[in-house]
């Protein structure tokens, strides 16, 4: 046992130092190897190290780099939509980057209601001088409708027989320009002389319309003290609505002989110069400056709506603070006024047939669909607020733009964006929709205005005279013969943007 036991221990020492030799001989074979290598491969380590160095800092910069233009961006997005104030005022929602990144679908879904960036007290508000006319500086209008070479003379028409001439012409900018602007004499819509008479000494105006029985006033609130003494608020009304009015609130009447639901003086127009309503609430909406010519500044809001915001903190928001002198906001959903006119049709606002023939003719003459290559963020306004100061283009712009009203369909978001196309020199600031929704409280109807005239699908149902379909005093445009080629013109294809239409 004893020899069995020593043979193995020998046997196990033999093994270890075999072992232990064949290690170290493996280790030196490798040492010869990296010798070899280092004398025939590489001659400068250094330099290898620096190879591998620079390659890995040019791709940790581009990645870095990327990493901070995606953070700008959504910092960017981010602030557009934010609802602290200060980050929204730092975000410039006009810019064309916001706006390419709209049109790839990049930008995160709108916001209905925003805060919007006003000062803290309508007091300490510091009236700014009126903006000086330039081109053009003297601005006068055509009072009597001239009907040209007619063969039955009718009754003169409150937009007048503007020829297709006369409407080119009117784009073309002069020192001093004549055109056509509504308010024709013996045309219709007459204000009463105690109106009249009473809004002469308004140089500030919050203006608004109620058009056959549609609505009753609403009363504005957070209106301060200074703003109660400096504006007028006036309330534009047909003889069915002041009826309407007041049959539902109480009408208080002044001393002078003037009406009045709260803070708003109702102002009537008598003999309403168009057969369909919507196109009568146009005239005080676009014509403000017409029906209220000593008004420096006004604001008007749709009937429906109920103003929750200071009107002298909207003037230095939306006019002062970026020396603008006309704002109105853009739409939710559409940027060209092709996709709107789909919708109208789609919705029945209006005769399909002949959305489609003042569509043809704006695009024969050059208006295209929007695109970011535009000057404007949208060709498609939310018409139901509209701030102006009344210069001579403000003005200008407001005439052109009833002018397109009166001729063509009462869609007046088709004709702002032709208009603004048209005449270039026109500046205005378009601001986000949430703030707009943000500037007042939306009312429903008290009923729904209904035409059969919005259910047209074919002009073949507007041929013979007791249709009662034809409007006799408005939108003439569509049945005078147009003096080009409308036969060839195709209408761009829109794809619909939103399910809201």
């Amino acid at each position: 046992m004893e020899t069995e036991a020593q043979r193995l221990l020998s046997l196990r020492a033999s093994y270890r130092t075999e072992r232990g030799n064949r290690n170290a001989g493996t280790k030196d074979a490798a040492d010869e190897t990296d010798v070899s290598a280092n004398g025939k491969g590489i001659k400068d380590p250094l330099k290898m190290v620096w190879r591998r160095g620079f390659i890995r800092l040019v791709l940790v910069s581009a990645i870095v780099w990327m990493l901070l233009i995606l953070f700008a961006l959504l910092f960017h997005l981010w602030s557009c939509h934010s609802s602290i104030s200060f980050l929204s005022a730092l975000c410039k929602k006009d810019s064309k980057v916001l706006g390419i990144l709209d049109t790839m679908g990049l930008t995160t879904k709108q916001q209905h209601r925003c805060s919007i960036p006003l000062m803290d007290d309508p007091d300490a508000i510091v009236i700014p001088k009126r903006t000086p006319d330039t081109i053009p500086k003297f601005l006068k209008y055509v009072l009597e409708d001239d009907q040209g070479n007619a063969n039955e003379k009718s009754q003169p028409l409150f937009g007048g027989h503007q020829s297709w001439k006369q409407r080119e012409n009117s784009f073309k900018l002069n020192t001093t320009m004549k055109v056509h602007c509504g308010c024709m004499k013996n045309g219709g819509a007459e204000m009463e002389a105690v109106d009249v008479k009473y809004a002469k000494k308004c140089r500030f105006v919050v203006a608004s319309g109620i058009f056959d029985g549609y609505d009753t006033p609403h009363q504005p609130y957070n209106i301060s003290l200074r703003s109660r003494k400096l504006f007028c608020f006036l309330m534009v009304v047909d003889e069915v609505s002041l009826d309407f009015i007041k049959q539902n609130v109480t009408v208080r009447e002044a001393s002078d002989g003037g009406k009045w639901v709260g803070i708003w003086r109702l102002v009537t127009l008598h003999h309403p110069p168009y057969d369909e309503p919507r196109r009568n609430g146009k005239v005080p909406k676009i014509l403000t400056h017409r029906l209220f010519p000593q008004a420096q500044y006004s604001i008007w809001i749709d009937g429906k709506m109920e103003l929750i915001v200071d009107p002298l903190l909207i003037l230095e928001r939306y006019l002062w603070r970026g020396k603008h002198t006309f704002a109105i906001a853009c739409h939710k959903h559409h940027r060209s006024i092709y996709e709107e006119a789909d919708a109208i049709k789609r919705r029945k606002r209006y005769a399909r047939p002949l959305i489609d023939l003042h569509m043809k003719i704006y695009h024969y003459e050059g208006m295209e669909l929007w695109s970011p290559k535009k000057r404007t963020i949208s060709d498609v306004p939310e018409g139901a607020v509209i701030i102006r100061e009344h210069t001579t283009m403000t003005n200008l712009f407001s005439c052109l733009w009833f002018n397109e009203v009166n001729l063509f369909t009462p869609r007046d978001q088709l004709s702002f964006g032709y208009v603004v196309y048209r005449l270039e020199e026109f500046k205005f600031f378009m601001f986000p929709n949430c703030e707009y929704n943000s500037l007042f409280i939306l009312h429903r109807h008290t009923r729904e205005h209904s035409s059969v005239v919005e259910w047209v699908k074919s002009l073949d149902e507007f041929k013979g005279n007791k249709t009662g379909l034809k409007e006799s005093r408005g939108g003439l445009g569509l049945w005078t013969p147009y003096p080009g080629d409308l036969n060839s013109v195709q209408l761009p294809s829109v794809k619909r943007t939103s399910p809201a239409g």
